[in-house]
């Protein structure tokens, strides 16, 4: 098992949550391909948008649903920060996980966190487990708990 997945999975662990990872025979690194694979709306994928800030140096990240883009303007706003392209290192770096399988939980240094508000409307979403290929299911109310997010409108 690869460190990312047994840090997502440790993380899930300590919640008491019955939640269970997904191994997918198919690539979930895009939001059409994780629903797709689940069977679900792409707009249930909670995918991970990691932005670099420009004057922390830090990564912060922006779970949006999987047919949503999220705005650098109003995301920006959010931050408190201007926000560029994060690159794969830093990415790698701060949250522990390589782009295509970036968690919403269990990352190296807990970045500040915002979650898409459309992503409530659902009761279960699937958001990427550290691979490519692993993804588990949650009611997204609990997920913003676990990722330690503060609901927002950042999406066009």
């Amino acid at each position: 098992m690869s460190k990312s997945l047994a840090r997502v999975r440790a993380a899930l662990e300590l919640t008491g949550d019955a939640v269970r990872i997904v191994e997918m025979a198919d690539s979930t690194r895009t939001a059409a391909e994780a629903a797709a694979a689940a069977g679900c709306h792409v707009d249930q994928i909670a995918k991970s948008i990691i932005f670099r800030g420009e004057a922390s140096g830090h990564v912060v990240l922006f779970v949006t649903a999987g047919g949503r883009q999220v705005d650098p303007a109003r995301a920006s706003a959010l931050a408190g920060e201007a926000l560029g392209r994060a690159d794969a290192a830093l990415i790698r770096a701060e949250t522990g996980f390589a782009i295509g399988g970036v968690a919403p939980l269990g990352h190296l240094r807990p970045p500040r966190a915002f979650f898409d508000r459309h992503l409530l409307s659902f009761g279960q979403v699937w958001a990427a487990a550290g691979t490519p290929r692993h993804i588990f299911a949650i009611a997204p109310d609990r997920l913003v708990e676990l990722a330690g997010a503060t609901v927002a409108d950042f999406t066009t």
